[in-house]
């Protein structure tokens, strides 16, 4: 991560904790990521949501840090907002999948707003990314909030044995899961349980076929006696 966007993180991090003593009731809610899917290996689609501005004050820029292992991110047009990808040089470059190289990635999206966001309205963020192929990973996207009147680092990111519910600012995260099974070939739950109905529909009108035949040969035996 290049050095302007820690040196960022690190001074809004001391702000976000002035806040806190201020403000505590302000950061029961807080910014958020979620995904259409978590599925690893798959194109998903991410909103981040800003619930609130800053101690009452509007909000007037959200910068949202992405993770290293993405190379690539498209951000989706919000018309209350303008919106800048930050680069940063990939060193080494890697492969961009169709057969060439990529030398930069998007480090940083930065929504920047025409008109402040009023603090007791809301508005979201999307994100479109192909997710790693790393289930049980969780991905961070730590965000600075700027407001008419000072700003919010939710940035805090859980150590092992901690709990990211205790923190006042915790960066919006996504934890991938695994995979479902494709299509090539595979059998699914729900397919292996209509394939067991089918075939016991199927026994069960054989038998039925048998009994009216037995039935009818018991009829023929006893009219003859």
């Amino acid at each position: 991560m290049n050095t302007s966007i820690l040196a960022r993180a690190a001074a809004a991090g001391s702000a976000a904790v002035a806040l806190a003593f201020l403000a505590p009731a302000t950061a029961a809610a807080h910014v958020t990521v979620s995904a259409n899917t978590t599925e690893a290996g798959q194109y998903s689609v991410l909103t981040v949501g800003i619930p609130h501005g800053c101690d009452g004050a509007s909000t007037t820029s959200v910068a949202i840090q992405i993770p290293e292992v993405f190379t690539n991110v498209t951000p989706t047009v919000n018309p209350n907002w303008e919106v800048e990808k930050v680069m940063e040089r990939l060193d080494p470059p890697v492969e961009d999948g169709h057969g060439g190289e990529r030398t930069e990635r998007v480090a940083e999206v930065v929504y920047t707003a025409n008109t402040p966001l009023p603090d007791d309205l809301r508005d979201t963020f999307e994100l479109s990314v192909r997710l790693p192929e790393t289930p049980g990973e969780t991905l961070y996207f730590p965000a600075i909030q700027e407001c008419e009147e000072g700003e919010v680092a939710w940035t805090q990111i859980a150590a092992e044995g901690q709990d990211a519910s205790d923190f006042d600012y915790p960066a919006p995260a996504v934890t991938l899961t695994a995979a479902s099974a494709d299509d090539d070939g595979d059998t699914t739950a729900a397919d292996t349980d209509s394939a067991g109905v089918s075939g016991l529909s199927v026994a069960a009108l054989g038998l039925s076929a048998v009994a009216v035949v037995l039935g009818g040969a018991a009829l023929v035996r006893t009219r003859r006696t």
